[in-house]
């Protein structure tokens, strides 16, 4: 019995373990070539200063809307047919090494000094 016992608290510590890991952390430099290839052309090379004055500035915005602005595009939860199609074929990483990236920027959304 105390043999089982011990067994299920390394079990139980092993499963916590697993089930805390952090999740794979974003490389910025594959966001930022993502960013400058598939974003820039819009939202403006530095992020702040689109084409159009409607769109948004990613400089400097959380990662977390970031992420989820595009998974919403993938979904067709939020609607616009030019995002839609950059947004579809990225991957979990490359949206994630693309917030990593964005967040990073100095901007105007941002509450950090930078």
């Amino acid at each position: 019995m105390k043999q089982m016992n011990s067994m299920l608290s390394v079990s139980a510590v092993a499963l916590l373990a697993i089930v805390t890991l952090p999740a794979q952390a974003a490389d910025v430099a594959k966001g930022e070539q993502l960013a400058q290839a598939q974003c820039a052309a819009c939202h403006g090379k530095d992020f702040k200063t689109g084409i159009d004055p409607s769109y948004p500035k990613l400089a400097g915005q959380y990662p977390e809307y970031l992420e989820k602005a595009l998974r919403d595009y993938q979904s067709g939860a939020r609607k616009n047919p030019i995002m839609a199609g950059l947004a579809k074929p990225l991957s979990r990483a490359d949206i994630q090494n693309l917030a990593a990236y964005l967040s990073g920027l100095p901007g105007p959304l941002s509450n950090e000094k930078r």
